[in-house]
């Protein structure tokens, strides 16, 4: 069982990490065994955060309101993590978030990592759900905040503990960690419709938005044409 490592989780404004963004990181360091040093911070999103997403998390736009921006955050989090292995459930997903924020500002995020949700897909192949709640349940973890960054990634690193205690001595190569891998693809620019749609609705809503043209992207577009029509 690895001894030192982090284990983290990230709570983001939908499931795409080339659409959506983190807005909550929860992290802790483990040396020998044992918490060394934690890192919890929201991150300000760029669009307000859905009715879906407060109900899953309970984050609201309130929360988020003072934080800082990505660019401010996702620097100090590589600091944090150097070079230890990451952990998660269901890694690759908060894995995918992460190295997308950093590629936006053109930083590496390039890690080793074990996931804890493989484990379990293979080790408790019986059990209908191998969510985290679920695994915590069945082990008896305490989660006291379930869909938060730091409560998950807390939960995450003890349920590790756990599944190496019981299994690795069975199932050795399911605990090696392995070099974690997600490609950024470019995001696609908006097109001649869209932009032309986007002026039309700002003049219509008499709004004034401040982008560019020749950079915004489709998604961007799509973010910004859905909320003045909710408006």
């Amino acid at each position: 069982m690895l001894r030192s490592y982090i284990a983290f989780d990230v709570e983001t404004t939908g499931l795409n990490p080339l659409e959506n963004e983190i807005i909550e990181i929860g992290a802790l360091k483990v040396r020998n065994g044992k918490v060394a040093e934690r890192f919890m911070e929201f991150i300000k999103p760029t669009a307000p955060i859905s009715s879906e997403i407060t109900s899953l998390t309970g984050i609201t736009d309130e929360m988020v309101a003072g934080a800082r921006t990505r660019r401010q955050v996702i620097p100090d989090f590589l600091d944090f993590c150097g070079d230890d292995v990451l952990i998660g459930h269901n890694v690759s997903f908060d894995y995918s978030f992460m190295k997308c924020s950093a590629a936006a500002d053109g930083l590496p995020f390039e890690k080793m990592g074990i996931d804890t949700l493989k484990i379990a897909q293979k080790v408790h192949s019986d059990l209908d759900s191998k969510s985290l709640g679920s695994l915590c349940d069945y082990y008896h973890i305490e989660n006291r905040s379930a869909h938060r960054a730091y409560h998950d990634a807390l939960a995450t690193a003890k349920l590790y503990q756990t599944l190496a205690h019981y299994f690795e001595d069975r199932e050795p190569k399911l605990f090696k960690p392995v070099q974690l891998t997600y490609k950024v693809r470019k995001p696609q620019l908006a097109t001649p419709k869209q932009i032309a749609f986007l002026n039309n609705l700002m003049r219509k809503r008499q709004v004034k938005l401040t982008w560019d043209p020749n950079t915004i992207t489709r998604s961007e577009a799509s973010k910004m044409i859905d909320e003045l029509l909710k408006g």
